[in-house]
C-alpha cells in the first residue's frame, strides 16, 4: 500500500480541553519517540506545544527528517460573538503551518484541521457517545455554525493558500453521523473538507459495531481528504454509555485503546481507503491525559499492527 504513517501530541497526552500542562513530557522528546516508533509525521498539537517560532519549527522537524500534517485548532463554531478570536487563532496557527509546509512529503501539504470547541457545552460534554436527535442543533444554529466554519476556511485560504478539514468528534455539536451529513451539506466543499476520524465517528455514532466505520468511509468519501486512525474499546464503550460517564471520564479510562485492540476493522478501512484511490496520510491518535499510560510504548505497539496489516 502507498500510505505514509504519522502520529500526533496528542498520542503522548499533548490534548486540547486538559488543564493539567504541568504532567506533559517535552515537545523534544514526543518528537524523538515518534520518530523511533517508526513514524514519518506529526501534527502540530496544541498550540505552544511545539515551537510557534517557524525558524525553529522547522530545525526541529527538518532535523528529524518529518512531514507536518496539520495543527488540530478548535473554535466555538456556534457562537458567533467567538468568531473573530477563533478565525484570529486559526490564522496564527495556519501561518505557521505554511512556514513548514514545504519539508518532508513533497506530495502533502498540511491542513489546518477545524473543529467545534468541544467539551465547552456541559450536555454536549456529559452525554458524548450517547447523543440523541433532541440534543442536536437546531436548523438556524447548523447554519449558523456552517457558515462560521466556511469563514474560517475562507480566511485560511485566502491569507496561506492552505485547506481546511473538520474533524467530526465527541463532545462537541457534530459527532453524529447524521451531524457530520447536515454539516456538510450547509459547507462549501471548495473550502471544507472532511477529517475521519475512526474512533470518533465509532463512539460518536452511538454503537460498537465494526461495520458502522466502513459504512461511514463510504458515506462520506467525497470529501474525505484526511483519515485518522484511533481504534474503541468497545467493553468500555458500553460501560460508558450504561453508567453516563462524560468525555474526560471516558478518555482517563482508556475508551480510545491500542489499535488492534479494539472494533474498528484497520484492515478493511485501510483496503476500503486504497479501493477508492487515497494517497494520502494516516495518522494515529491514541488520545490520552497528560502523564497517562506508555506512549512510547503504545505509539510502537501500534506501528507494528499496522505493519501486521502491510503498513
Amino acid at each position: 500500500m502507498t500510505f505514509r504513517l504519522g502520529n500526533a501530541p496528542c498520542s503522548w497526552g499533548t490534548i486540547e480541553g486538559t488543564d493539567t500542562e504541568s504532567a506533559r513530557i517535552s515537545y523534544t522528546r514526543m518528537l524523538d519517540e515518534l520518530v523511533e516508533a517508526g513514524y514519518a509525521g506529526t501534527e502540530l498539537g496544541d498550540y505552544g506545544f511545539l515551537p510557534t517560532d517557524a525558524a525553529m519549527l522547522r530545525w526541529e522537524l527538518k532535523a528529524r527528517d518529518l512531514t507536518m500534517l496539520g495543527a488540530y485548532v478548535d473554535v466555538p463554531l456556534a457562537d458567533p460573538a467567538a468568531l473573530g478570536e477563533g478565525r484570529d487563532r486559526a490564522l496564527t496557527v495556519a501561518r505557521l503551518l505554511e512556514s513548514v509546509a514545504d519539508l518532508g512529503d513533497p506530495h502533502w501539504q498540511p491542513y489546518l484541521v477545524l473543529a467545534d470547541a468541544h467539551s465547552r457545552d456541559l450536555m454536549r460534554f456529559q452525554h458524548a457517545g450517547r447523543i440523541t436527535p433532541k440534543m442536536a442543533l437546531g436548523d438556524v444554529e447548523t447554519k449558523v455554525f456552517a457558515e462560521n466554519a466556511n469563514e474560517v476556511a475562507r480566511a485560511v485560504q485566502r491569507e496561506t493558500g492552505l485547506g481546511t478539514l473538520f474533524h467530526h468528534h465527541c463532545a462537541g455539536f457534530i459527532e453524529t453521523p447524521d451531524e457530520i451529513a447536515r454539516f456538510l451539506s450547509l459547507t462549501d466543499p471548495e473550502l471544507i473538507g472532511l477529517v475521519f476520524d475512526t474512533g470518533h465517528y465509532l463512539y460518536g455514532g452511538g454503537g460498537c459495531g465494526s461495520e458502522a466505520v466502513l459504512e461511514g468511509l463510504e458515506r462520506f468519501w467525497e470529501r474525505i481528504r484526511y483519515v485518522h486512525l484511533k481504534d474503541l474499546d468497545p467493553g468500555l464503550a458500553t460501560r460508558a454509555r450504561q453508567e453516563g460517564w462524560d468525555y474526560n471520564t471516558a478518555i482517563g479510562r482508556g475508551i480510545f485503546c491500542e489499535l488492534g485492540r479494539g472494533r474498528v476493522p484497520f484492515e478493511e478501512v485501510t483496503k476500503r481507503l486504497q479501493n477508492f484511490g487515497y494517497r494520502g496520510w494516516l495518522t494515529v491518535e491514541q488520545d490520552v491525559l497528560p502523564g497517562m499510560g506508555a506512549p512510547k510504548e503504545s505509539a510502537t505497539r501500534n506501528r507494528a499492527f499496522l505493519r501486521t496489516l502491510g503498513l
